[in-house]
């Protein structure tokens, strides 16, 4: 049980790494010339898992929603009381978060590192759940509930999700809504513990000033041996074609917000590879970056504003959409000038020279991400939980061409599966 060294020269970056015989994986980049550590501790289970079964079993469980995130809540409660308290004592910062895709509990600290380790790896493999304190959540849990249902910047991504996606439950809001919380028991978030919070469906990856050989010595002390299992989710066929091309909501805020989204046709249990990763960066950065006609036309037509643009690839398991967000006065003007950029682009090709630059922008954003001990354990947590390596990215993104770029454009950017997600004020 060694740990094998990985080195990346391009980026001039090294981690430890060890397949735990738990069937934990478990990362640690040492950063020495740093005064602080973070760890953080993840399974591949979000709240896209509604619908799963074992090895073994002949149906499907199918799940209340939001209940990834009400395990998340409940995970930090034992009889021993809040771990909260226990990394207040250490020092530490901690905290968690469930996304569509996985659930993951993190701590920061500058001192007694090792001891808050220990807390970390102890509470997120002891469930105590109750049904008294899974009842006494749903108050808490409900007014979480209430929050984002209030928050203009999260409804109009849940808004355009359910605009491009008819089938699949990444249109389902990650908490759920206070009906379907109704419906959890400790039985059931027993039941997803146990099919998912399984070492092997797991992952711990470790940055900072540590010494690996200890990291590995009190994860090896703290690790709480289970069978392996399998567990497999069911997705549904999710059609190419977006359910709605407009979708509008309005709120208290000042401005306008759009989101307008680009579906990519994946199958229902694939995910995107690294290299959709890479191209998708690089494409983005050729098309939207600060020196694009694109983004020009919009500045120069009062269209957006500096800070609030911007674009991301929302992707997972049966999902993958290019998003692109920002201010606008006339959201639906910004949309059809974004879409015209595009197909410009995409009939005309991405020049030389301009891939060239989007590439090395690209490059500079990925290799600064380094000197961020949360962004390295947080992209090491993605990489590992999808099967993937964090330094394959930068050795794909090297060898990246403008021509391959070119030959998948179409398939990422299609403005006929697309969709506009809108919030605006109440009085306009």
């Amino acid at each position: 049980m060694e740990p094998k060294l990985i080195k990346n020269s391009l980026l001039n970056e090294e981690y430890f790494y060890l397949k735990h015989p738990s069937g934990l994986d478990i990362y640690v980049h040492p950063k020495r010339n740093y005064t602080s550590s973070y760890a953080i501790m993840g399974t591949d289970f979000g709240s896209i898992n509604n619908k799963f079964k074992l090895k073994g079993e002949k149906s499907y469980t199918v799940v209340p929603d939001g209940i990834a995130h009400y395990l998340e809540h409940k995970l930090f409660e034992s009889e021993e009381g809040d771990a909260f308290k226990l990394f207040s004592k250490t020092g530490a910062s901690a905290n968690a978060y469930t996304s569509f895709e996985k659930t993951a509990y993190l701590f920061s600290c500058t001192q007694n590192f090792e001891k808050s380790l220990e807390i970390l790896m102890n509470f997120v493999q002891s469930p105590y759940f109750t049904k008294e304190n899974v009842e006494k959540e749903r108050g808490i849990i409900g007014q979480e509930i209430k929050m984002y249902e209030d928050s203009p910047d999260w409804k109009i991504l849940i808004n355009l999700l359910k605009a491009l996606y008819k089938n699949h439950p990444i249109n389902i809001d990650i908490a759920g809504t206070t009906e379907t919380i109704a419906q959890i028991t400790p039985e059931l978030l027993y039941k997803c513990y146990n099919a998912f919070y399984n070492l092997n469906n797991m992952a711990l990856c470790v940055v900072g000033n540590v010494e690996p050989d200890i990291i590995f010595e009190i994860a090896n002390k703290n690790i709480k041996f289970s069978q392996p299992s399998e567990v497999e989710t069911y997705f549904p066929e999710e059609p190419q074609e977006v359910c709605e091309q407009t979708i509008t909501q309005k709120f208290d805020i000042k401005s306008s917000m759009f989101n307008l989204g680009f579906k990519e046709n994946i199958s229902p249990f694939g995910r995107p590879k690294v290299e959709d990763l890479v191209y998708t960066d690089i494409i983005l950065s050729a098309i939207s970056s600060g020196s694009s006609p694109m983004y020009k036309e919009l500045m120069e037509k009062e269209l957006i504003n500096i800070s609030s643009f911007s674009n991301e690839y929302l992707s997972g398991p049966g999902f993958a959409s290019i998003i692109f967000t920002g201010e606008s006065k006339n959201p639906e003007k910004a949309a059809e000038i974004i879409k015209k950029h595009i197909e410009k682009v995409k009939s005309e090709g991405i020049d030389k020279n301009t891939f060239e630059r989007a590439k090395k922008s690209t490059y500079g954003q990925f290799f600064s991400g380094f000197n961020s001990i949360s962004s390295v354990a947080n992209l090491s947590l993605d990489f590992a939980l999808a099967g993937n390596n964090i330094f394959e990215y930068a050795e794909l993104l090297n060898s990246a061409s403008a021509a391959k770029a070119n030959e998948i454009l179409d398939r990422k950017l299609n403005s006929k599966y697309s969709a506009l997600s809108v919030v605006m004020p109440k009085n306009d």
